[in-house]
């Protein structure tokens, strides 16, 4: 009998509300023969159908309560529906995270990350006014829980669900959400308001009816048409605005309030002249949200006078446009219709919603000046074992979330989970996962997180905090380490030869021992000293050149190589030095092969110089950016399950190409050895390529070999 009666009230609402919609019908259908909250169900249709929502919306809205009483059957049939429906349903079992978090939280403590999360992972704003419509619907009932269940609901309504409203402009939904809630967690102050409230009605609109009807001949005398009313004032917010102002409720101007609803902006100033002709205005208590709108939106002028009888009296101006959009807020710029999209103006205010992330207060003022933050889709919202939220740059470490839940855990973090998961610390978490870091007792940061080629690190912030741990070591310690790694760097590169007198000029230094701290310290790495050296081995400007060959030997390209006093000649490098640009190289004419351009340094060179001198000639590189070099590298490491899948991987994704490949492994050391023959562009890949292969497990050094 139960199921009867309810499965008629969904039936009865199908029937009132002339379902135009297949999608929705059919969701209807599904619903009667289910055990689904159906008063509540019809409840939240009406609601969303008050917003504008859309027929999917709403049917959406009704299969996420059948998935929620029924898995399987949904299982079975969300395959046959569109799969935009189905992300909206998805959506709502993904707000389901959120809920079960804030019963896990302290009732008192702060929800602002969880709001936060909350739009993080739901990629559809429809979804959030069902999430709003259906928490309505269930404060309206809530008289009917156990007492520890509607405290909690309200909890969750004054946390999450009110201020979302507030922040979306759904002015229709929000003040009714907070009463509610205000009500359950505050009974004793809601029913006192209420009674006050209560006691003053009749005086109190015998009061509007008369300001209604003396500023009604006003606006008539003014040839200003407009449609006038009682504006009414919430419970919530009239205990804030005393809390606020330390009031007493005597004390309150705006109990009295009239609203003017006009056609355009132009009216609604020469009503608010209109307005403070007839009646004295408080000089402290007027505001132009018109001119300068609230940061959810909002548009009107406010203006308290001293009405009739000279009490004071608020009064609202503002247009019907207007009054439609505070009202719905961004609901009231929906556009969806199924297989549609939005229009501009939603578009705009969906850029908008999307900027309203960062903790703020709940002063507008500061929201509307907040506004330049950044957009959802570059920061990830995660979560710590305790529920807490941290939102970070898209693109962060978890090494950089440990720096920024604390700098001693950054200093002392050996490793991290994600989800139960552990994960190197170059990892990049998601929207909603959740990571625990793993620490030693001993801070001990690893200069290795300073280096973009290793990929620990992704904010500046967590950067500065790791070099503000080095600096505090002694100078002669980061000189010895900086020496260290430039050292190894030139010997990686084969450029121990190279000139490096003028690098320190380069970076604003005064000396050489400057240089090898500031490298020491992360403030400038071996791929810039690799591009520096590059860039000084070109000439100044491009003379007459042609290209050097990808393979063995080619036709002219302008830009690669300069060949000093000849025209275009055939040009192929050396396989005994394999030169890149940035290399110090030379050419020797060969018989029939064009010039074969050699590192200067190459003892292949040398012993052709001694038997052809005559036939050296001075070579430059030109300034081509697209050409590809050859290049031999060698790499040692300890053997491993999966080493030489992940080399090949990190060569791969460096933007390189392996031409050849060959591996030896040493069984009685179980080291290996293995060397490739790569197409590079410049030093700076190869540099990079160094420091992503050098931050494998196992791998111990990795340089260029093939100098003659």
């Amino acid at each position: 009998m139960a199921r009867a009666v309810k499965s008629s009230s969904l039936l009865q609402w199908h029937d009132r509300a002339g379902i135009p919609s297949p999608l929705l019908a059919e969701a209807l259908q599904a619903c009667v023969a289910q055990p689904v909250p159906e008063a509540e169900c019809c409840d939240v249709l009406d609601l969303l159908g008050m917003l504008g929502c859309d027929a999917q919306t709403q049917a959406a809205a009704l299969w996420f309560e059948l998935a929620r009483v029924d898995p399987v059957l949904w299982a079975a049939k969300a395959p046959t529906l569109p799969a935009e429906l189905q992300r909206l349903v998805g959506g709502q079992q993904a707000a389901e995270q959120v809920w079960a978090l804030h019963a896990q939280r302290s009732p008192d403590g702060a929800a602002e990350g969880l709001r936060r999360l909350l739009l993080a992972i739901v990629r559809d704003l429809r979804v959030v006014f069902v999430l709003l419509a259906r928490q309505l619907a269930r404060m309206r009932a809530v008289a009917a829980l156990p007492p520890e269940q509607s405290a909690a609901l309200a909890r969750l309504t004054r946390d999450i669900h009110a201020p979302l409203a507030n922040r979306l402009g759904i002015w229709q939904l929000k003040w009714e959400l907070e009463d509610l809630a205000f009500r359950f967690l505050q009974p004793e102050t809601y029913q006192r308001i209420a009674k006050l409230l209560d006691e003053r009605r009749a005086d109190r609109e015998g009061f509007i009816r008369d300001s209604l009807a003396e500023l009604k001949e006003a606006l008539d005398a003014a040839g200003i048409p407009a449609e006038l009313a009682g504006r009414p004032k919430h419970i919530y917010s009239i205990w804030k605005k005393m809390q606020r102002k330390a009031l007493d409720f005597s004390d309150l101007y705006d109990i009295r309030a009239v609203r003017v609803l006009v056609d355009n902006v132009t009216d609604c100033y020469a009503a608010l002249g209109v307005v403070h002709a007839r009646w004295p205005h408080l000089p402290d208590e007027f505001d132009d949200y018109i001119a300068r709108p609230k940061g959810n939106g909002y548009q009107s002028l406010h203006t308290a006078v001293l009405g009739p009888a000279g009490r004071t009296l608020e009064v609202q101006i503002r247009t019907h446009e207007m009054h439609r959009a505070n009202e719905l807020g961004v609901a009231a710029h929906w556009r969806y219709k199924e297989g549609g999209s939005a229009d501009a103006e939603f578009e705009a205010k969906i850029a908008w919603m999307r900027k309203l992330l960062e903790p703020r207060g709940e002063d507008d003022s500061a929201l509307a000046a907040d506004l330049h933050t950044e957009l959802l889709e570059d920061r990830v919202y995660l979560l710590t074992p305790k529920g807490e939220v941290f939102d970070l740059a898209r693109g962060a470490t978890v090494l950089d979330f440990a720096y920024l839940v604390h700098t001693q855990v950054g200093h002392r973090c050996r490793g991290a989970k994600v989800n139960g998961r552990i994960v190197p610390l170059t990892f990049q978490p998601q929207s909603g996962d959740r990571v625990e870091i793993l620490t030693t007792k001993v801070a001990d940061p690893s200069r290795d997180w300073l280096s973009p080629h290793h990929g620990y690190l992704h904010t500046a912030r967590a950067k500065d905090k790791v070099r503000a741990w080095f600096h505090r070591i002694a100078q002669d310690t980061n000189l010895a380490v900086g020496r260290g790694m430039f050292e190894r760097e030139l010997k990686r590169l084969a450029l121990s030869t190279a000139d490096v007198a003028k690098l320190p000029a380069y970076f604003h230094l005064k000396n050489h021992d400057e240089l090898l701290i500031a490298l020491a310290l992360g403030e400038i790495t071996s791929g810039q000293i690799a591009r520096v050296l590059q860039e000084a081995a070109q000439p100044a400007e491009p003379a007459p050149s042609v290209a050097p060959v990808g393979a063995r030997a080619s036709a002219p390209e302008h830009g690669a190589l300069s060949i000093e006093g000849i025209g275009n000649l055939l040009t192929t490098l050396a396989r005994c030095c394999q030169p890149l640009p940035g290399d110090r190289v030379r050419g020797f004419i060969t018989r029939g092969r064009g010039v074969s351009v050699h590192r200067a340094d190459c003892g292949s060179l040398a012993r052709l110089a001694r038997r052809d001198p005559d036939r050296v000639i001075e070579v430059s590189w030109g300034r081509s950016a697209s050409q590809a070099y050859e290049v031999d590298i060698e790499l040692r490491g300890y053997d491993r399950k999966g080493l030489q899948k992940d080399v090949t991987g990190v060569i791969s994704n460096a933007g390189t190409h392996i031409i050849a490949s060959s591996s030896r492994l040493m069984a009685n050391t179980g080291e290996v050895e293995m060397r490739f023959t790569l197409r590079v562009r410049d030093f700076d890949q190869l540099s990079t390529l160094f420091g992503r292969l050098l931050a494998l497990p196992n791998v111990v050094d990795a340089r260029r070999i093939g100098v003659g």
